[in-house]
């Protein structure tokens, strides 16, 4: 897209160019959606891999908007398939339970039909480097990095953003994808149900002895789950994991703070040995954790998508993948207006992307916030109960193939993208 006179006038500006808002930017210019991709930080920097350690768990359906708009090419040669979950409780002692929950891929097929995996392990460096050139590439998208909004005034009519720069953008349409604490849902005056898990997620890569097989494992500790997803082998065909590691934050702290032979020591107990010996491979992040819902997801001329709506725990890998269905809303919404000649920012069109969105999310931010308080203790019948439960849920086929569609994105009103096709 090429720069207008002063000031510059798109359909879409959005404020954040993390993994929700380069799609969002990507997905809107591949609807003819003039947009502008706003972000502080160089574009370059957010791919490189001191950035972000962390791997995303990119559901089926994800991955199916990734296909639509031609840039899960440039991911799939490092993306690990999901195949099975495994669920399991564990004591102080880090060993399982011998009830437990297994899902296995095949459940959620129709017959006759061939199997796709749960979803993928990615690291987010290679999506954020897949996003990044297919930006670069894109004729209906400006990218403005670094630079950032310092003042917004928004209308019935417009919103006008003004930039550190001095420039300045007229759009229709301002899109917050800042992540959980962003500015302008605040400057909005958007009341937002906010709390502190008291919880650190570690997260670091593993090594192993032994091939994962594509299966990933939760373990519910007293402290928190320890999850165990698959990676790709590495150059050197080595089999590598990662490791979410939840613990209580000043447990976290201490952990954080051991030499790197008692790290891996801890790791290794948690771990088990079902995959050989283990050992941390590279650096460790860490991630405080909270819970962020925004009372609502719209205001004149603003949207809030991904974790400027709803941030979550990551107990059940789907924070990113409720991000993408929104995306994938919005962009419908809008180009459905734009396709008969509506306003793609006017309050009727933004009221049905919140409607379309609202019950999804919450119901994941309910169903997660439960999870995280009903395992992460270690209170003798409430332990019994949850195993009694999983093993239950384990003998029932019907059960376990629900909640693997859950788990793929198969349920709900999908957007058009989340089925593979162009809105």
């Amino acid at each position: 897209m090429q720069a207008a006179s002063s000031p510059d006038r798109v359909d879409l500006a959005i404020v954040g160019a993390g993994l929700n808002g380069s799609l969002l930017a990507l997905a809107a210019a591949a609807s003819g959606i003039d947009t502008v991709l706003i972000d502080r930080v160089p574009l370059q920097a957010l791919a490189a891999p001191a950035f972000d350690g962390r791997t995303t768990a990119v559901s089926y359906t994800s991955q199916q908007v990734f296909e639509a708009l031609g840039a899960w090419a440039d991911i799939a040669p490092h993306a690990e398939p999901i195949l099975d979950i495994r669920i399991s409780d564990a004591g102080p002692d880090a060993r399982p339970s011998p009830l437990f929950l297994h899902f296995d891929h095949r459940e959620a097929q129709p017959e006759g039909s061939p199997a796709a995996p749960m979803g993928w392990i990615v690291e987010n460096r290679f999506l954020r480097q897949a996003l990044l050139g297919h930006l670069a590439r894109s004729p209906h998208l400006e990218l403005v990095s670094p630079d950032e909004v310092v003042e917004t005034t928004r209308t019935p009519e417009r919103a006008t953003l003004r930039l550190k720069s001095g420039r300045t953008i007229v759009a229709r349409l301002v899109a917050s994808a800042e992540g959980r604490f962003g500015s302008l849902r605040e400057e909005a005056g958007i009341g937002a149900r906010s709390w502190s898990y008291n919880q650190i997620a570690i997260v670091l890569s593993a090594r192993h002895e032994l091939p994962h097989r594509g299966v990933a494992q939760e373990k519910f500790l007293p402290g928190g789950p320890f999850a165990i997803l698959p990676m790709r082998d590495d150059a050197r065909g080595e089999h590598l994991s990662s490791i979410v590691w939840t613990e209580r934050s000043d447990a976290a702290k201490r952990l954080l703070a051991l030499d790197e032979p008692r790290f891996a020591a801890e790791l290794a107990r948690r771990f088990g040995d079902h995959l050989g010996r283990v050992e941390p491979v590279g650096p460790r992040w860490s991630y405080p954790l909270h819970l962020v819902h925004a009372e609502r997801y719209v205001d004149t001329r603003l949207v809030l998508v991904g974790d400027a709506a709803h941030g979550i725990h990551p107990v059940a890998g789907q924070g990113y993948n409720m991000g993408v269905r929104d995306i994938a809303a919005l962009v419908e919404v809008m180009a459905d207006a734009r396709r008969l000649g509506l306003d793609v920012g006017a309050a009727d069109t933004l009221e049905r992307y919140a409607r379309w969105r609202r019950t999804d999310n919450y119901s994941m931010v309910v169903a997660t916030d439960l999870l995280v308080r009903l395992f992460s203790n270690d209170i003798g019948p409430l332990r019994l109960a949850r195993d009694v439960g999983m093993a239950a849920v384990n003998r029932v086929p019907a059960l376990r193939r629900f909640f693997v569609r859950h788990a793929m994105g198969l349920s709900g009103d999908l957007p058009k993208l989340e089925r593979g096709q162009r809105p």
